[in-house]
This record gives C-alpha cells, sequence and structure tokens, in this order.
C-alpha cells in the first residue's frame, strides 16, 4: 500500500468515534482473526445487496476492476497474484510437467498420495479476494455461485459499451458482470463468455477432478443458462467478491441525508464524492448505513 494510502486511512479512522472504528469496518466473513486480515482500502467496490436468501452481499466490480464494466485482473485458481500467461507449468500448486494429472497437484487435493489435504475450499492466504482487497471479501463458495445463478435473473446487455449480464436479485437490486472471458496460455478469450472463479475445487461435488475448480459460467447467446461448470485450475479467470450479510450486524436503518452530503464512505474507508447512486452499504457519520 503506498505511504499517502495509509495517511488517509489512517485520518479516516481518527475522525470516527472509536466504537464506529469497530463496527464500521468489520470484516464480511468470520476470519478476522487471522495474522493477515489487514484491512485493505485498495478497492472502491460496494457490497451490493440483492436480496438473496443466504445473505450474500455481491461486490459492485472485479478484483483488479475499479468500475463494474472493468474486466479487472485474471488468476489461476488458488493463486492471488495476476498474470498473462495460463499453464500448468507455472501454476503454483503443480509439480510436473504440462499434462493435467492429479498425482502432480500439491496442495488441494483428495486422494492418490501422500500429499492428500482434503482441502476442498481456498484457505484465506491463497484466497485472491481476501489477499488483495481486505479481510472483508472473500471469493464466492460453490453455494453462493449457485445461488447467484439460480436465484436471480440474468440479461446479456452492455455498460458503457462492455458487454456482459446484468443481474438482477430478488430485491430488484443489480450488479454487472462483464463477459471477461478466460485466458488460456497467453490467449485471452474475452467479450462473449464470463467465467468466474469460486473458492472451491471440483471434488466438491464427488463427480469432478480436483485439478479442476468450480467457476460460474455465462454466455452471450443465452445467458438464462448461466450455471456452474468446473474448469483446470491452471487457467486464467476473473474474481467477482462476496462477503456476508451476517458480519454486517448492528447496520443502522436507513437514514436520509441531503442530496448533497459528502460524508460517505465505502465500507474500505474511501470517501466518495457524495451520495452514493448504487444501492449497497456505506458509512455515514461513523455509522453503517443500507441504501
Amino acid at each position: 500500500m503506498m505511504k499517502t494510502a495509509k495517511v488517509a486511512a489512517v485520518l479516516f479512522l481518527s475522525m470516527l468515534p472509536l466504537g464506529a472504528i469497530s463496527m464500521g469496518l468489520v470484516a464480511c466473513n468470520n476470519d478476522d482473526e487471522n495474522e493477515n486480515s489487514e484491512v485493505n482500502d485498495k478497492s472502491s467496490a460496494q457490497a451490493i445487496d440483492l436480496g438473496l436468501p443466504s445473505g450474500t452481499l455481491w461486490a459492485s466490480c472485479n478484483v483488479g476492476a475499479t468500475k463494474p464494466e472493468e474486466y479487472g485482473d485474471y488468476f489461476a485458481w488458488g493463486e492471488t497474484k495476476p498474470k498473462k500467461e495460463f499453464s500448468w507449468e507455472n501454476y503454483k500448486w503443480y509439480n510436473g510437467s504440462n499434462v493435467s494429472s492429479e498425482y502432480n497437484l500439491t496442495k488441494y487435493k483428495d486422494r492418490f498420495d501422500e500429499k492428500v489435504d482434503n482441502k476442498i475450499e481456498l484457505d484465506l492466504e491463497d484466497d485472491a479476494a481476501y489477499v488483495n482487497w481486505g479481510r472483508q471479501w472473500r471469493m464466492p463458495s460453490f453455494d453462493q455461485i449457485k445461488e447467484l445463478a439460480y436465484k436471480c435473473s440474468w440479461t446479456w446487455t452492455t455498460q458503457n459499451g462492455v458487454g456482459g449480464c446484468k443481474v438482477v436479485g430478488p430485491n430488484g437490486n443489480s450488479i454487472f458482470l462483464p463477459a471477461a472471458g478466460v485466458y488460456e496460455g497467453v490467449q485471452l478469450r474475452s467479450g462473449k463468455n464470463g467465467y468466474y472463479w469460486s473458492r472451491s475445487h471440483g471434488s466438491i461435488t464427488r463427480k469432478i477432478s480436483a485439478v479442476q475448480s468450480i467457476i460460474l459460467n455465462f454466455y452471450s447467446e443465452d445467458p438464462d443458462d448461466t450455471d456452474w461448470d468446473a474448469q483446470r485450475r491452471c487457467i486464467g479467470s476473473t474474481i467477482r467478491p462476496v462477503c456476508t450479510k451476517e458480519a454486517i450486524q448492528g447496520i443502522a436503518n436507513p437514514m436520509k441525508y441531503g442530496k448533497n452530503d459528502t460524508g460517505y464512505y465505502s465500507v474500505n474507508g474511501q470517501k466518495l464524492a457524495g451520495m452514493p447512486k448504487q444501492k449497497g452499504v456505506y458509512i455515514f457519520d461513523g455509522k453503517k448505513v443500507i441504501k
């Protein structure tokens, strides 16, 4: 984090009442005691409440993006640093040739040899959302991927010239997922399909090999057919983070402020230019509010 960003974060915290600091920057998961759980202000994303049964809140943009329509960064599953070349040979959790084999996996495997660890979901240190955005964010689980696919309406559209899907939740709120495609080797195929990593690998279904992990995928030709699938862990896909409603307890009831108010902050401590237009969770006057 840049020094100026750290100073800004300190100034922001110093302006809040002590009780509001712990409430305003609460982690959106139950892993906030992890040693690596430093609050990260690199993202200006908002947590959007789609009215889903689980209470899951979805981020307004991808990891590495600043706007909903930006593709953001591409990651191999279980890696936290973006890159632009993807293969088994340069995959972090693989030791072998460029041939898919569970025998050569070094982590997240559930069969075959002494390296079995029976991990079916990413550890925090391997979760790109958590590592890049901070402790309040996670990559979505298998169940959260399915819920978004099955409980929301999906419509192919464009936003600022970028093709993708508008995803409308049961409460009418929406997010935009750009058709960021997928990296295989050094080739990016984008513009018509969306592939978004979950934090679960294929063995969670008991039908898919551990060399594959669960993704959310959609296609421009038939957005209503959005579903989960599995892809090789070494390919490059985008990530749309989530946090949970349960972790945002004590949120104030919706509060009415003047349209010219400039006291709004994102949950990551970033000051907004004015009253937010997108529905979601914000901080105002040291209190969490839902717009």
